[in-house]
């Protein structure tokens, strides 16, 4: 089963901080950890959350505003996708990560997901979030003739998407995080989150403009949004 893991952290914390010896070693960690676990497919790291561009649709109109979608102590930094056994497979990985012992990690059990090609420096992560309480169950009415509009969506951005996934309804999230050596799980997303996670796309980009033109036609729900980050590739 593929699991999507959003890495949370202080947005402003040493390890966030390129030059610190924090950040150095929290990459190498990142280094090693994917080249050892077969298990993560996909995967990086995004940058700095006041490069967000959060996008709301308002009476038929894309509405663009600057930064993450809510001012929150941990920022989501870097996401992977893994394809593992079971959701105690998918805590193991988790585990190995260094934001669980600084921040937190969300740990989601996927739909589906697809990928293509090796994240470059012109990819994009377009996070899909909802209000609390707005989940659609997959196989449920709304949810077919939503994944109708997301076909089309694909139909139009074509070869510029280079991955993607719907996720379970929030109960099927776990919240991850390790004190003291001692991992702690909560059921559910991090409760500091109004709006939670949907699903997510990779989309290809010459640039922010061209990122955020393709990302205003993703669909949403009437109070949803797409949290558009770029990919901090290599």
């Amino acid at each position: 089963m593929y699991y999507l893991a959003l890495l949370a952290a202080e947005e402003n914390g040493p390890a966030s901080i390129p030059g610190t010896d924090e950040h150095t070693t929290s990459m190498q960690r990142h280094q090693e950890f994917w080249t050892k676990a077969q298990e993560a497919v996909a995967g990086g790291g995004l940058h700095s959350g006041s490069e967000t561009a959060t996008i709301r649709h308002e009476s038929g109109n894309a509405v663009v505003t600057d930064g993450p979608f809510a001012e929150t102590a941990e920022v989501v930094g870097g996401y992977y996708v893994f394809d593992a056994a079971d959701l105690d497979a998918a805590l193991s990985l988790v585990r190995q990560l260094p934001e669980v012992a600084t921040g937190h990690v969300e740990l989601w059990p996927m739909v589906d997901w697809f990928s293509k090609d090796e994240p470059i420096d012109t990819w994009w992560a377009a996070l899909l979030r909802e209000p609390r309480g707005e989940a659609v169950e997959p196989g449920s009415a709304d949810w077919e003739a939503g994944m109708v509009e997301h076909q089309r969506f694909g139909e139009i951005a074509g070869d510029r998407v280079k991955g993607g996934g719907a996720l379970y309804p929030p109960t099927s999230a776990t919240t991850v995080r390790l004190r003291g050596g001692e991992l702690l799980l909560a059921d559910g997303p991090s409760t500091e989150s109004a709006e939670i996670a949907n699903g997510i796309y990779v989309l290809s980009a010459p640039d922010r403009d061209a990122a955020v033109a393709l990302a205003s036609q993703i669909p949403l729900g009437p109070r949803g949004c797409v949290e558009l980050r770029q990919i901090a590739a290599g």
